[in-house]
């Protein structure tokens, strides 16, 4: 077999490996995450992807290795955003403990499979039309500026949203208690319970996110806006977005509870996404920042945001 061809088997077995100690052994039906599982659960989701990352430092080259790392982490920290989202849709709709991570396990493999689908199309475009990526690259600036001085997400309602509107109006929503069902049926009709309106809308509010990962991951991972994709640039974007969605059920259990301690990470986020749109229209002179560069603004942005909001947090944050 091709070294291609060994990288994508590995990448699958891993994968079906993980699903399947993580579904039978950490995550059984009914039962609740404690935060010392959901502890234990991102360790072996992070552990994981970092081994991912040694196979294709070795299999592949040192640059494939740094660019999956910076790709994954990127999108491990944009995860880290939609968490604050989940946090509000799950309290919105009173998720019952027991019944919260299945839900959210339905609704991050509903979001691989959309991204899946996105990525593809994105690719598609991208080798199509280069100058695609320089309005992604304004899109992106808008979106980091737009993300700093963004006001708190409680302000977020669900139940207002759009989405949550088109699905009332598509399906038949039952209020009754769902008891871990998604499906019930009344009077010989069929009706959506509420976990399935969560499902649905972890799925929606992951396609919105990916507007902006998409473009990012791509940016990363190309080495210039003219350039064709490689099938290492493919294997890296794909690998990272998986990775960083399956590893953020345990990350929600992980961080629900403190959510409130990061004060500033939108705000470093932000500036990531403003430097990854500056990237990708400064290629339009010929100008190419390297991906070692990347991943050092990346982790100097995300730990710098964290460091700082555990020692200036806002005055809610220390007051709560």
């Amino acid at each position: 077999m091709s070294v291609d061809q060994i990288t994508y088997l590995t990448f699958g077995s891993l994968l079906l490996v993980a699903l399947v100690f993580d579904l039978g052994l950490m995550s059984k039906k009914g039962t609740s995450i404690t935060i010392k599982k959901a502890l234990w659960q991102t360790v072996f989701w992070v552990g994981l992807s970092i081994a991912f990352c040694g196979f294709l430092w070795f299999e592949k080259t040192p640059i494939v290795a740094t660019k999956y790392f910076a790709a994954y982490l990127m999108e491990w920290s944009l995860s880290i955003d939609n968490i604050f989202v989940f946090i509000l849709i799950f309290t919105y709709f009173k998720v019952q403990e027991q019944d919260a991570a299945r839900a959210l396990l339905i609704g991050i493999l509903l979001a691989i499979v959309f991204r899946i689908a996105f990525i593809a199309v994105g690719i598609e475009l991208i080798d199509r039309f280069h100058w695609i990526l320089y309005i992604f690259g304004a899109f992106l600036i808008y979106t980091g500026y737009t993300l700093f001085f963004k006001k708190d997400d409680a302000e977020f309602d669900p139940g207002q949203t759009r989405i949550y509107k088109l699905i009332t109006q598509i399906f038949r929503i039952s209020d009754m208690e769902p008891k871990g069902r998604y499906i019930i049926k009344v009077h010989g009709k069929i009706f959506f319970t509420n976990l399935a309106v969560v499902v649905f809308m972890l799925a929606a509010v992951d396609i919105v996110f990916a507007l902006d990962s998409i473009p990012t991951v791509v940016s990363l991972v190309r080495e210039s806006a003219k350039a064709d994709f490689t099938s290492d640039d493919i294997l890296v974007i794909y690998s990272s977005n998986i990775f960083a969605l399956l590893g953020l059920r345990s990350l929600f259990f992980l961080l629900k509870g403190a959510v409130d301690k990061f004060d500033y990470l939108q705000q470093g986020i932000a500036i990531v996404l403003a430097f990854i749109g500056v990237k990708m229209l400064i290629e339009f002179f010929g100008i190419h920042i390297s991906i070692t560069i990347s991943l050092l603004v990346i982790v100097a942005c995300l730990v710098g945001s964290v460091l700082y909001s555990l020692r200036a947090p806002r005055p809610k944050a220390r007051q709560d």
